[in-house]
């Protein structure tokens, strides 16, 4: 099964055309190397309303299945893509991020600093990621593997198998 995908990169400089866009455009070609269905872009900045409202319309009006946002996870005060994502969600995912911490660990001792959250409104699941390219390509190449079947149980009518 196909799913469509949606990247959205936090940056005020990138918002403003101050700072280009890196790691929005690698997420983009790993999704379609994925075999994902890219259907939406955007670069809105690190505020806590705009975020919420793109991230809405991901879900809510778009149908999007993966939503990925890069940008917005570490310590400073504008840092507050976890807060405006975990406001809209319904049912958080905590296992994935936990597993991109834990993989990010692996290669430096700075991933346990990492505020990604993820969850799931309606049919969509939602994953925030570092905003460097390389920390958002390793985060999502640790969990991209799962998310098929998530995907499926998030879509099935009752539940997926498990078993297989």
């Amino acid at each position: 099964m196909s799913y469509t995908a949606a990247v959205i990169t936090v940056s005020d400089k990138g918002y403003i055309g101050q700072r280009e866009d890196t790691s929005g455009p690698n997420l983009c070609r790993i999704l379609k190397e994925k075999g994902y269905e890219l259907v939406h872009t955007s670069i809105v900045p690190d505020d806590n309303e705009m975020i919420q409202a793109e991230l809405i319309k991901c879900c809510d009006e778009l149908k999007i299945n993966l939503i990925l946002t890069t940008g917005g996870t570490g310590f400073s005060p504008r840092d507050i893509t976890p807060e405006a994502t975990m406001a809209v969600v319904e049912r958080p995912t905590p296992g994935i991020p936990e597993a991109m911490r834990a993989e990010s660990m692996r290669i430096t001792p700075k991933g346990c600093l990492s505020r990604s959250a993820a969850g799931i409104r309606k049919q969509s699941l939602i994953i925030n990621l570092p905003g460097s390219k390389k920390a958002s390509e390793e985060n999502i190449l640790a969990v991209i593997g799962a998310l098929d079947h998530g995907l499926e149980m998030l879509l099935s009518e009752g539940s997926a198998d498990c078993a297989k």
